[in-house]
């Protein structure tokens, strides 16, 4: 499978990179990924594309403003930095990309934009995947970002930050770590954008998670209006793609094929 090529593309008067895999958007369902915290493109490695192939649809994979090579952020985060990206920076990036009607796939503050997008009337999202999403704040979240940031200087996350990030991995993870951490940010809370879903919805929480519990998926499942089916994987964290790949794999074909692209399995 040749590498995706990265592009750019200008949203807000801001530059974006992007990768484009499978079909264009008008010729089959698109799957947008919404890389996690400190995710970014190259994060997600091979799955997005492996995925895409296996459904036959597009995929549309970018970096968020100061996330990459997109632009670097221009101020710091505000405790709604999650609901400006859903409620103004996607809405552009698909009506700029021509993408109607995606899946969205969320990891972590991803899966919470893909949430908060799919709650605001603004889309219809075909379905949503959620991995380990937020829609609250829990201590166990703020306990694990704070030990992230206390060891950021002393451990190897600031060079593997730098990988992905290249300069901008100071600037991000710290405005990212900072309003985590921040009293502003403890009563941050996304429930009352659940009942608005109507879309199919699968919730993929690791056992082991390190930054969230099954309080969030929970919370999910009680909430929406629309189908939600839930999965909990044992001996995973933050990052299920990752850390179960073979069963998140099954799990997200059979929901996309039989919810979301208009296939169903034989």
């Amino acid at each position: 499978m040749a590498p995706a090529v990265s592009r750019f593309v200008t949203v807000g008067g801001c530059r974006l990179e992007y990768q484009w895999h499978g079909p264009p958007g008008s010729k089959a369902p698109t799957i947008v990924f919404l890389h996690q915290g400190l995710g970014s493109i190259s994060q997600w490695r091979d799955f997005p594309a492996s995925l895409c192939a296996r459904l036959g649809c597009g995929g549309l994979v970018y970096n968020r403003l100061g996330y990459g090579g997109s632009d670097p952020l221009g101020e710091p985060f505000t405790p709604t930095f999650m609901h400006h990206e859903a409620l103004d920076v996607l809405p552009r990036l698909l009506a700029t990309l021509g993408i109607a009607r995606p899946v969205l796939f969320g990891h972590s503050d991803g899966g919470s934009i893909a949430l908060l997008y799919a709650g605001s009337g603004l889309g219809e999202p075909r379905a949503l995947v959620l991995e380990a999403p937020h829609v609250l704040v829990e201590a166990i979240t703020v306990t694990s970002i704070a030990a992230l940031r206390n060891a950021y200087a002393s451990t190897p996350l600031r060079e593997r930050l730098e990988q992905h990030h290249g300069p901008h991995a100071d600037p991000l993870f710290h405005a990212w770590s900072r309003i985590w951490l921040s009293r502003e940010f403890r009563d941050w809370n996304i429930e009352s954008s659940l009942p608005a879903i109507t879309c199919p919805v699968l919730v993929i929480q690791g056992r082991d998670d390190e930054y969230g519990t099954e309080r969030q998926m929970d919370a999910i499942a009680a909430g929406v209006s629309g189908s939600v089916e839930t999965l909990i994987l044992d001996a995973c964290r933050h990052s299920p793609h990752v850390d179960q790949r073979d069963a998140v794999d099954a799990a997200v074909t059979r929901f996309l094929l039989t919810s979301a692209t208009g296939t169903r399995e034989g």
